[in-house]
This record gives structure tokens, C-alpha cells and sequence, in this order.
């Protein structure tokens, strides 16, 4: 019999009484703030799950297991099969004769610093659009929010079983979670003081009587045109990231032994990198320009597709009757 994994970190807790010192930090469906630290967060508590709590749900054949499990363990052999590209890149190399040796020792290494950059670059880039749209229009396309699962019980000891996912309020463009930008009247905040900013942002007005269902189509257009331009860039910003790995200034990096020396020279070889990629080598067109073409159709596909967001977004996505009928003319209904 197979027994579940549960560490302190594990985002699925088991409580028997109300006295229970492990209780789920949530109690309801939180918005979560977009900072650097819960994201940092998030991610460490879905890898630790997706490498312990989830896989061993699926062997066990729990009711439990769901959807969500299975696209966050997704994670696991990403990471690993990166692992192996980096190791089969420089599991030979020593077996080469010296010659060849010399010569494919800093490939290999540059070709798993390519790996590193590519999946780093991938990441970070999205944040190339997600923060200015999200500065000029209020609206945060990544905004995450832990959900509250109450799961079934495996067996008749268990009670109270409950587990938190991480989701994000946009994840679905047809059916976002409009109810957790609300805010509590009880506490004294307007209901609609999220809409209400977003449409102050949009130019939409001040003190909208429903500002919610008058933002509501502009904020699903904002999500999709924003999701398009974040995967179409977030690709091209990883090509540069493996184009900058495979510049020669690495090679000093390579050479250097001692964690001082090299957390220095790791920046002195980035820096002379950067500007190695912008110079190019040769004097063939390719040669000499590939590396400002490539760093410019990445940087433009991020500029263009905030423009593109913003620009839409400060326009009606349809038109009103109020737009259309002039209110100070006679009409008659045949």
C-alpha cells in the first residue's frame, strides 16, 4: 500500500477537530498581490507538490487527483528533460582525444547555458507586456488567487479534508473570476472599487453607475490581446537568450575556478556577451546583423503588442444604441 506524502511545505492539510494547528491559510477564494515573493511562493509549494503529494494521488488512484494535478506535475519532466539535454551535451566529452576535446568542452557548456537562458528569458520576458498593460490599464492579466478544494474523504478517518490550488483570476477568458474582484461593503470599501479604477484607467469616466458591466467587455479584450503578444514575444526574448549563451566571452567564465571569481566573471562575460550579440562577427549581412535583428523583433514584439492592447483598449469594443440614435429627434416604429 502506497502512503501519501505530506511535508510542512504541502499545500493539502488534514484537520480532525477545530483545535488543529494545521489549518489551510485560506478559508474562501483569495486574490493573491502579484508580488515577486508569492509568486516565488507558488511556485516553490507547486513543484514540491508536483513532485511528491500529486504523483503519489495518481498511483494511489484517488478520487481526489484532478486536472489541476496533472498539468502542474507537467513541470516535473519539463525540468528534468532539460537536465538531460544539459547532461547529454557534455556526458561524452571526455571520451573525445584532446584536440576535439578542447573544442567541444566550452560547445557543450554553452549549449547548456543556452538551455538556462532559453527557459529564463521565456519566463521573465512575459513581464514585458504583462507590467505596462497592466500599469496603463489597472488590469493585471496575471493576477493569481488561491481556491479552496473540499475534497472527498479516501477513507472514514478522514474529515475536514481540504486542499488549496493556484489559479489566476483571467486563467479563463470566457469565464474569469469576476466575483473575487468585488470588494466587502462590510468593510467599508465599495463594491465596485476595482471596475472603478480600471474605467477611470480606460477613460471610461468616474463614478459609472455600473462600472463593472460597462469594463467587463473591455477587460476580456485586454486578456486576449495581452495573452497573444506575451506568448508570441516570450518566444522570440528565449532565441536571444540562447543566442547570447553561445558568445565567446563565455569561455572566460568556463576557465575560472573559485565561486568568487566566478559569480564576477559570470557578469563580466554577460556584459561583454550583450555586446558581442549587438556587434555580430564577420562582414556577411547575416553575420554582422543577425543578433540586432533578432534582439529588435523581440524587443518590437513586445512594444507592439502593448500598443496594440492599449490602443484597443481605449476605444468601445462595440457600439452602444446610445451611440447610434440621436436622442433629440422623433423616430416612428413601423
Amino acid at each position: 500500500m502506497i502512503l501519501p506524502i505530506t511535508n510542512r511545505y504541502s499545500s493539502i492539510k488534514f484537520s480532525a477537530g477545530e483545535n488543529d494547528d494545521n489549518k489551510l491559510p485560506y478559508t474562501h477564494d483569495t486574490v493573491l498581490k502579484n508580488t515577486f515573493s508569492n509568486r516565488m511562493r507558488i511556485g516553490f509549494d507547486k513543484f514540491t507538490n508536483a513532485m511528491t503529494l500529486y504523483p503519489t494521488k495518481g498511483l494511489k488512484g484517488s478520487k481526489n487527483a484532478n486536472f489541476y494535478e496533472f498539468l502542474t506535475m507537467g513541470m516535473v519532466p519539463y525540468l528534468v528533460g532539460s537536465g538531460m539535454l544539459m547532461a547529454v551535451f557534455n556526458a561524452v566529452n571526455k571520451k573525445f582525444e584532446h584536440s576535439a576535446q578542447k573544442t567541444a568542452v566550452p560547445l557543450g557548456k554553452k549549449m547548456a547555458l543556452g538551455v538556462l537562458f532559453y527557459g529564463i528569458m521565456k519566463e521573465v520576458s512575459k513581464s514585458f507586456v504583462t507590467r505596462p498593460v497592466n500599469w496603463i490599464t489597472g488590469v493585471d492579466t496575471e493576477l493569481p488567487y488561491a481556491k479552496v478544494i473540499y475534497e472527498l474523504p479516501d477513507n472514514i478517518n478522514d474529515t475536514d479534508i481540504t486542499s488549496i490550488e493556484y489559479h489566476k483570476v483571467f486563467e479563463s477568458v470566457e469565464f474569469p473570476r469576476w466575483d473575487l474582484l468585488y470588494c466587502d461593503e462590510t468593510k467599508g470599501q465599495k463594491r465596485n472599487k476595482y471596475y472603478d479604477r480600471v474605467s477611470r484607467k480606460l477613460g471610461m469616466g468616474k463614478n459609472l453607475k455600473d462600472s463593472d458591466q460597462e469594463v467587463k467587455p473591455r477587460i476580456k479584450e485586454i486578456v486576449v490581446k495581452t495573452n497573444l503578444a506575451k506568448n508570441v514575444s516570450s518566444y522570440l526574448w528565449a532565441a536571444v537568450g540562447v543566442g547570447l549563451a553561445f558568445q565567446e566571452p563565455w569561455d572566460k567564465l568556463f576557465n575560472v575556478k573559485g565561486f568568487k571569481k566566478s559569480t564576477s566573471q559570470f557578469f563580466e562575460s554577460l556584459g561583454d556577451s550583450v555586446i558581442n550579440f549587438f556587434k555580430g562577427e564577420g562582414k556577411q549581412f547575416f553575420g554582422k546583423h543577425s543578433g540586432k535583428v533578432l534582439f529588435g523583433a523581440a524587443a518590437l514584439s513586445s512594444i507592439l503588442g502593448v500598443v496594440n492592447v492599449v490602443a484597443s483598449s481605449h476605444r468601445p469594443s462595440k457600439l452602444d444604441s446610445a451611440d447610434i440614435i440621436e436622442k433629440d429627434r422623433k423616430y416612428v416604429v413601423n
